[in-house]
């Protein structure tokens, strides 16, 4: 057989192919596959030959198990029913400012008294819940679910992905009913509530609350204090690894549980004649290893440790050597066949290719004390490179302030703030008043860490964006990675950085004077829509705030302008001040504080804005834009959607309007202000999301567009569009593109010819897992 190293790989690229297919193939193909893949195997020749038939067989498992996942989400016919559900909570219950939310282990499910094949986690909100329920405790509840599905959109997350990762098959709310009850605890043992019993003690005896919430989450992996201002500290100093419970944590436990076995030996030496000492210390930092990652809740860099601690640890017991990529590849095999879906997640990648870029390149530590300086030292510049394109890749972000961050933070995180944390944790259960002074001073060297990290997140450069990574830019600057920290001896080290070019200047087209780009961005039931000139942008709404905290303007549209190589914004234009539109104002004017900004309701905006006022205009590029509503006249007497600012934006080969939420009432108005287009094309931003109350027939016909974009959410409670409204754009032979359906949308409007749609983010992107 091929080596270790070399099988690892086939694996890999063999469960890779699967994530690109946009359908799976029948079971019965993909067990023709397997079969012939592992017939293949066994009676190939040679050895190289059995390198593809590692990866087919690899190919055939993940699309097979890929396959049983989306299978396993909620049959799209029980959307939007009421379900009575009976399972297991899992995982540590949320209490958010809205709702409470939790995850179901569902073992039993029944529409109407009749049972239901639903069996999976469902991830659902209860709203008015009058406790937190217990992990682990068996619950009686109504559910009214929704097979998964996402935003998509550029620079966005990926939710449907995550959600096949995780093995959700359904999202949903706890409808209020009286037979909604828990059924008393699963039995057993229960790690979650271990997990939960340890976090609620560390927060009564820390007296700080932002202090606990952060031991919390250092110690057992309990997030759930943590807010978005933390998370965007940690991910300004490139700390999120530490938060999240490290690899490195793990393995520092499993030393722990060695160097135990090591002092028991010497205080008893004849214990050496009964068994011997080495394999009883791989044995004790396996079990002590695994035993934290549990406590943790076992994220996958945790797993990853785990397993190579396992894999040194049977090769000492059978008195073998094992190197540590050999570990590291034989931990990847594991893992992928454990769960293939395991690549879908980011973690996977930036966990495995940190440790390979260590074990490749920190190849020249020396001894003592001057090995550990260097480790740390050369190991966080080294962290921070490799992982740069990684991280720009799934997260659109990168800091440059991380190698110092983690260079201040990960020896205080690592041999004070979690052995304390830990030792606290161990002496709980006999003495909790000593368990409270060790965790009260963790929380002290906290506090003080948390305070430098503030500090550091606002330097230049700790939020650094880039327009979308491509594939070969990726690789190109990951192979650039490897070059600079190649061992003495690889020639021309320094040219490695010439390969992170690609990331740093992206091949953008240009746009010529007279022509603009529309992007009308997936904010579910929402507005947001960019234009672009060649040398300016606009944005026009911002989507929605909602009092959990998800908060539109920071997690779509800004990551969003990022991907989309929008690195300043000239105006922000609120049409008006419905949440929908302007909850994420605030997030995207925090972020670029140098556009003008402009509202219909000036008003009733959480920020300082002017008023749009028909007249206004100005022009870029060649590009003319006039605010043509509200009136002057109307603006004292209209209120709400009928106070929408509308937009001309006038190219010289076609038009934009920019309508807002405006309704019948306000459409002739705004359709007698649309001048003659001199044949050029009309894009249409549809009114209101396509409510049955505007897109007249009048209206329509009165401006004639060419294409009208609609922004709705999928199988949102309004019916947006509404089925008359999508009648008459189509009687009257217009082309309707929706981001429910099509995710975000990309137009083009150039100086000559007429405008093209460039990119519909779902169907262009297809992937299996999406719907």
């Amino acid at each position: 057989m091929p080596g270790v190293r070399t099988t690892a790989i086939a694996v890999l690229i063999g469960v890779l192919i699967v994530q690109t297919w946009a359908r799976l193939p029948s079971g019965w193909v993909l067990a023709l596959l397997g079969l012939g893949a592992g017939a293949w195997a066994l009676r190939a020749p040679r050895p190289w030959l059995r390198v593809p038939a590692l990866a087919l067989l690899a190919c055939a498992w993940a699309a097979w198990r890929g396959g049983i996942a989306f299978d396993a989400r909620l049959p799209r016919e029980l959307e939007g029913r009421d379900i009575v559900v009976t399972g297991r909570v899992a995982e540590l219950a949320q209490a958010r400012a809205d709702a409470t939310r939790l995850v179901l282990d569902v073992d039993a499910a029944h529409l109407d008294g009749d049972p239901l094949p639903l069996r999976g986690r469902v991830e659902v909100s209860w709203y008015g819940a009058a406790s937190l329920p217990a992990p682990c405790s068996r619950w009686r509840l109504l559910l009214r679910l929704r097979r998964p599905r996402g935003l998509l959109d550029p620079g966005g997350h990926d939710g449907e992905r995550s959600a096949l990762s995780r093995g959700t098959v359904a999202v949903g709310y706890v409808r209020e009913d009286a037979g909604n009850a828990p059924l008393g605890d699963a039995g057993g043992f229960c790690l979650d509530a271990l997990r939960a019993a340890v976090a609620a003690a560390i927060a009564h005896a820390v007296p700080d609350v932002h202090d606990a919430a952060l031991l919390r989450a250092l110690s057992v992996g309990d997030t759930r204090g943590l807010d978005n201002t933390d998370w965007a500290v940690a991910r300004a100093n490139g700390i999120a690894h530490l938060i999240a419970i490290s690899g490195f944590h793990v393995g520092l436990a499993g030393l722990a549980g060695a160097g135990l076995v090591t002092l028991l030996y010497a205080l008893a030496p004849t214990l050496a004649l009964r068994m011997p000492r080495q394999p009883v210390q791989a044995l004790a930092a396996l079990a002590v290893a695994a035993g934290y990652g549990l406590l943790a809740g076992l994220a996958l860099p945790t797993l990853r440790t785990v397993l190579m601690i396992a894999v040194a640890t049977l090769a000492r017991c059978g008195r073998r050597h094992a190197s540590g990529s050999q570990a590291l590849a034989l931990a990847l095999m594991v893992m992928l066949v454990v769960d293939p879906l395991a690549v879908l997640d980011a973690g996977f990648w930036l966990s495995f290719v940190g440790v390979a870029f260590l074990m490749a390149c920190l190849n020249e530590r020396g001894a003592g004390w001057r090995g550990l300086v260097h480790e740390l030292t050369v190991g966080q510049w080294l962290m921070t490179l490799s992982l740069l394109p990684l991280s720009l890749w799934f997260f659109g972000e990168a800091s440059l302030v991380g190698a110092l961050s983690n260079l201040l933070a990960v020896p205080l995180v690592s041999f004070l703030i979690v052995p304390l944390a830990l030792a606290g944790t161990a002496v709980l259960p006999v003495c909790p008043p000593l368990a409270g002074l060790l965790w009260r001073g963790a929380a002290w060297l906290v506090h003080g860490m948390w305070w430098l990290l503030e500090y550091l997140a606002g330097w230049p450069g700790a939020h650094w964006h880039l327009p979308a990574v491509s594939l070969p830019a990726l690789m190109l600057a990951t192979l650039g990675s490897l070059w600079l920290f190649a061992p003495r001896g690889i020639p021309a080290r320094p040219l490695g950085a010439l390969l992170f070019l690609p990331l740093l200047w992206p091949p953008r087209p240009a746009l010529a004077d007279g022509a603009f780009r529309i992007y009308m961005l997936d904010v579910g039931q929402g507005l947001s829509v960019a234009v672009e000139t060649a040398h300016h942008a606009l944005l026009y709404d911002a989507g929605a705030a909602y009092p959990s905290g998800f908060d539109l303007g920071a997690a779509v549209v800004t990551p969003a302008l990022h991907a989309l190589g929008i690195d300043r914004l000239d105006v922000l234009m609120v049409s008006h001040a419905d949440n929908d539109h302007a909850g994420g104002a605030a997030a995207v004017a925090a972020v670029f504080p140098e556009a003008t900004r402009w509202a219909g309701e000036p008003a009733r905006m959480r920020m300082p804005t002017g008023a749009c006022r028909a007249g206004q205009h100005w022009q870029w590029d060649g590009v003319r834009l006039r605010v043509l509503w509200p009136s002057a006249e109307a603006a004292p007497v209209a209120k709400g959607n009928q106070r929408s600012c509308v937009l001309l934006v006038e190219g010289a080969g076609g038009r934009l309007l920019l309508t807002g939420d405006i309704d019948r009432r306000v459409e002739p108005a705004v359709a007698a202000a649309v001048p003659a287009g001199d044949g050029r094309a009309l894009i249409l931003q549809v009114p209101h999301h396509g409510s049955r109350s505007s897109s007249s027939a009048a209206f329509i016909a009165a401006l004639e567009p060419s294409l009208a974009l609609v922004s709705a959410g999928w199988r949102n409670r309004f019916g947006h569009p509404h089925p008359l409204v999508v009648q008459r754009y189509r009687q009257a032979g217009i082309e309707l593109l929706d981001t429910a359906e099509d995710g975000a949308l990309a137009v083009e409007v150039p100086p000559e010819g007429v405008p093209r749609v460039l990119r519909r983010w779902r169907p262009d992107t297809p992937r299996y897992w999406r719907e």
